[in-house]
């Protein structure tokens, strides 16, 4: 398994590459959305809103950094601060419009690319390296102690 672990790691190394040179380029309307802001409005469209602490918890980041990332994200009107819906104390951040407008945006144009490197796939090899690439995902989160919500 030493050789495959070590295979494995270099082609992630490189899949991790190929995506930031295969990705859509920034259009000139600066609709593309930076990495961090891509996966924060994708958990937040899938968990709802979540103050700083969930984000925290779910993302292993120090709230400080979620602070800055939201701030930013909020200043661009991709989020907006709500009171807690369950009637909490903390504030929550939720996806705005135009943050869902973007974050749908980006995710057919990463689609697009993803369907031409694929396009000599048969179906049937696609769906195999996809239920891989989710048992990959899957089992890093069960050793995290951490899951990710999947559509």
């Amino acid at each position: 398994m030493d050789r495959s672990a070590r295979s494995i790691e270099y082609e992630t190394m490189l899949l991790g590459r190929h995506r930031q040179l295969t990705a859509p380029r920034l259009r000139r309307d600066g609709d593309q959305l930076d990495r961090s802001a891509y996966i924060l409005l994708s958990r937040l469209e899938m968990d709802g809103p979540m103050s700083i602490g969930q984000l925290s918890d779910a993302f292993r980041l120090d709230p400080s950094t979620l602070n800055r990332q939201t701030s930013a994200m909020m200043r661009a009107g991709l989020l907006e601060r709500i009171p807690d819906p369950e009637g909490g104390i903390a504030r929550k951040f939720r996806v705005t419009a135009e943050g869902g407008h973007r974050l749908r945006s980006q995710r057919e144009r990463n689609v697009r690319g993803l369907e031409k490197v694929l396009s000599g796939w048969t179906p049937e090899d696609a769906a195999t390296f996809a239920a891989f690439l989710k048992r990959f995902n899957s089992d890093i989160e069960r050793l995290e102690g951490r899951s990710w919500p999947r559509p």
